[in-house]
């Protein structure tokens, strides 16, 4: 009766959301659709921790990434956050919500298609956690540039503060072009004013992806500069100075991390990553490697806004400075998938300071 109630309740609590988006809600689709234009689901995208992804045709011939949800415990606040996100930005580098489907037991959210699929395919193995550099520097600072901005729309340019708080390369999409955009809105964290503190009982995310305030509040309060250490540790797995967080990396190599790349900043004459080449590749490699070590910094106030971010990729090499060495302190290893939970962790947006 009581897990009756709570389905009830779910359906209860998306119906008057989409009642209350009106017009602005995205376009919503009949099941029977949903399996229509997968074909009956027949050729599979991706497999995830929130449901498997499928190939789709729309009847305009437009193709589509339709997301079929698992059941979930909540009273829908993962799909409504997903929604509600999407549909409130507009950016190069956000995926672009099509359509969604809810029918009490049967939910759906379709995406636009991105032909190369997800980051993580391209920046290792997923069988062995091999590093597998299949794309040019050019293109990888590309991509690391184009995450950074479309990270400062979510944090400053749409009209809400948004903070995402699952950035990891399974969450990042590239498109023909290799245009990366930020995808998966479930975990997401909203504010309607910029500058405003937002109250939430539930602060989550991927291990090995996770800023240090978000599971201890002794590190500090959990803000946008949350989705700046995701980032920067994002940027390390990409360049191939830190493996797949699933290659079962000791606690004892995981302190000791950040001393493992310093000797590249420290020595411009001995600077070796593999496939850089020209002095080009050397100049965007050693600019990623600045800017996510600065962006992993344990304080969060140490770390640089995704505006500052931006401005350090772009920038000269001549004006980066080396960052301190960061103590990286990471929660115990969880399987792979597992979320960690800090059930009364308070968020308050910080405003960017004149160094950041």
């Amino acid at each position: 009766m009581l897990f009756c109630n709570k389905k009830t309740e779910k359906y209860q609590n998306i119906e008057a959301f989409v009642r209350d988006c009106g017009s602005l809600a995205p376009k919503r689709y009949n099941y029977s659709d949903v399996k229509k234009m997968t074909k009956s689901f027949s050729n599979i995208l991706g497999q995830g921790g929130y449901g498997d992804v499928y190939k789709g045709t729309l009847p305009d011939g437009r193709l589509v990434a339709v997301k079929i949800l698992k059941e979930s415990k909540d009273n829908g606040e993962e799909f409504i956050n997903e929604v509600t996100s999407i549909s409130r930005t507009s950016h190069v580098n956000i995926v672009t919500l099509l359509g969604f489907c809810y029918e009490r037991n049967k939910s759906a959210l379709i995406y636009e298609f991105m032909s190369n699929g997800s980051l993580d395919k391209f920046i290792y193995d997923q069988e062995t956690s091999s590093m597998n550099h299949k794309l040019e520097w050019k293109t990888m600072y590309q991509i690391a540039v184009g995450i950074a901005r479309g990270l400062e729309y979510l944090h400053r340019g749409c009209n809400i503060r948004i903070v995402h708080f699952d950035i990891k390369p399974h969450n990042i999409l590239l498109d023909e072009n290799f245009c990366p955009k930020i995808s998966d809105f479930g975990l997401a964290k909203q504010s309607m004013r910029k500058n405003s503190s937002i109250s939430m009982l539930d602060a989550r995310g991927t291990i090995g992806y996770i800023a240090p305030e978000v599971y201890c509040r002794n590190f500090g309060g959990v803000s946008h500069k949350s989705d700046v250490y995701s980032y920067g540790m994002m940027i390390l797995e990409m360049i191939g100075e830190r493996k797949n967080i699933d290659s079962g990396m000791s606690h004892t190599s995981e302190i000791s991390f950040p001393d493992s790349i310093y000797k590249h900043l420290e020595s411009s004459d001995d600077y070796k990553l593999q496939g850089v080449i020209t002095e080009e590749e050397k100049d965007m490699a050693k600019k990623m490697l600045f800017v996510s070590l600065w962006c992993i910094q344990t304080n969060p106030s140490d770390r640089p806004s995704m505006n500052k971010a931006v401005e350090m990729l772009e920038g000269s090499l001549e004006n980066l400075q080396i960052p301190p060495k960061a103590y990286w302190f990471s929660p115990t290893r969880s399987p792979k998938h597992s979320f960690l939970t800090s059930s009364s962790t308070q968020m308050a947006s910080q405003e960017d300071s004149s160094r950041n």
